[in-house]
């Protein structure tokens, strides 16, 4: 099946774990993938992934925090592959360890603030635009389930950003219908990327699976094929929803 065939995507944050698959995906249903990150090297990795399998991919630098870098990417992006069909606001991460509140540093929270919402609002502000103006366009933003249940282990940075990530989808989704675009987010569980098989332990690892109604932990496959449905014309009548990709741990 080709369902993205002739699209444009860029997906930001896609030198590995659940960017990288997005990118793979799309690339494999037709779509011309911009991928992006910090490291060149596995940058390379995942456009040689896409290319070997025939698709077509491109890399593209930039801090997600800063405008004016994420404009330079869009304008690089529209000279070589053309505009931007479906955005995937991936980059993200947890900046600070869990712990009291109190106990979370000024820096650790502005981290975690910056990283994720202000990185996704940044984002769709410079391609919306050029959506508005095509009418037409589709906005995939990440969440996490910290951000859709309280937990005492959550890193508070981190699950409050992410949680502002879902409001601000639903409010763009709002805006931004009018103009043929839907803009969806995903709200994955624990998902086992190459860091997190590193990273948990075999223990951890165990007691997760035993917190799912579907006794295994994600994969980044598993929120891939979930950004593909969304972003494809399988979804056309959808918008504004916050999807949990959680193995049913997640039930709201």
């Amino acid at each position: 099946m080709n369902l993205l065939k002739n699209k444009i995507a860029l997906v930001t944050g896609s030198s590995r774990g659940i960017g990288a698959a997005i990118a793979r995906l799309f690339a494999q249903q037709g779509a011309k993938v911009a991928v992006h990150g910090r490291d060149t090297a596995a940058l390379c990795a995942v456009q040689a992934d896409i290319e070997s399998d025939g698709g077509t991919a491109m890399q593209v630098f930039g801090d997600v925090t800063r405008f004016t870098e994420i404009e330079a990417m869009r304008r690089q992006i529209e000279e070589k592959i053309g505009p931007v069909d479906i955005l995937v606001a991936n980059a993200g991460g947890s900046f600070t360890m869990p712990g009291p509140l109190e106990q979370t540093s000024e820096e650790g929270w502005h981290a975690s603030i910056d990283g994720n919402l202000t990185a996704t609002f940044l984002t769709i502000k410079s391609f919306l635009p050029g959506m508005k103006e095509r009418k037409g366009g589709n906005i995939i933003t990440i969440s996490s389930a910290a951000g859709r249940r309280p937990h005492p282990q959550s890193p508070i940075p981190y699950s409050a950003a992410k949680a502002a990530i879902q409001i601000l989808t639903q409010d763009v989704a709002a805006q931004i219908g009018p103009y043929g675009i839907r803009a969806n987010c995903i709200a994955p569980e624990t998902i086992l990327t190459e860091r997190n098989k590193q990273r948990i332990p075999d223990a951890q690892k165990n007691a997760l699976v035993d917190a799912h109604p579907i006794k295994r932990l994600g994969t980044p496959e598993d929120v891939a094929h979930a950004a593909l449905f969304l972003a494809s014309e399988e979804a056309a009548w959808i918008t504004g929803v916050v999807l949990d990709v959680a193995g049913g741990a997640v039930m709201v």
